[in-house]
C-alpha cells in the first residue's frame, strides 16, 4: 500500500505542477527542455555509487525544488518560478513511474523497491 500511495503522490504533483505551468502560461518549449535535466545528477554515479547516492537525492527532493519555487515567487522571478514548477514535476513524473530516492548501494536500490 504505501508504494501505491508513493506512485499517487507522484501523480498528484505532476498533475499539479503541469496545472500551474499552463495557469503561468510559462513557455511549453522550456518545459520539455528542461523536463530531463534533473536527471544529469546520475553522473555523480560515474565517481562512485555513495557520491552518487547524494547528489541524485539532493536533486530528486521535493525540499530543494520547493526552495526554488519559492524564491521564485519572492524576487517575482518568472524564469526561477518555472524552473522550480519544471523540477517538481520532474520529481512527480520520477515518483509515478517508480523511481525513488537513491541508497549509497547501487543505483537500482531505492526507497520504493529495487527497480
Amino acid at each position: 500500500m504505501p508504494k501505491l500511495l508513493l506512485h499517487i503522490e507522484g501523480l498528484a504533483v505532476f498533475a499539479l505542477s503541469f496545472y500551474i505551468y499552463h495557469h503561468f502560461q510559462f513557455s511549453w518549449i522550456l518545459f520539455v527542455a528542461l523536463l530531463f535535466v534533473p536527471d544529469l545528477a546520475m553522473l555523480g554515479y560515474f565517481i562512485n555509487p555513495k557520491l552518487g547516492s547524494m547528489i541524485y537525492n539532493l536533486f530528486h527532493t521535493y525540499t530543494v525544488a520547493i526552495s526554488v519555487l519559492f524564491i521564485g515567487l519572492l524576487l517575482s522571478s518568472s524564469i526561477t518560478l518555472s524552473i522550480g514548477i519544471i523540477w517538481l514535476a520532474h520529481i512527480g513524473m520520477d515518483r509515478l513511474f517508480g523511481f525513488g530516492l537513491k541508497y549509497p548501494t547501487a543505483f537500482k536500490d531505492t526507497h520504493f523497491n529495487r527497480v
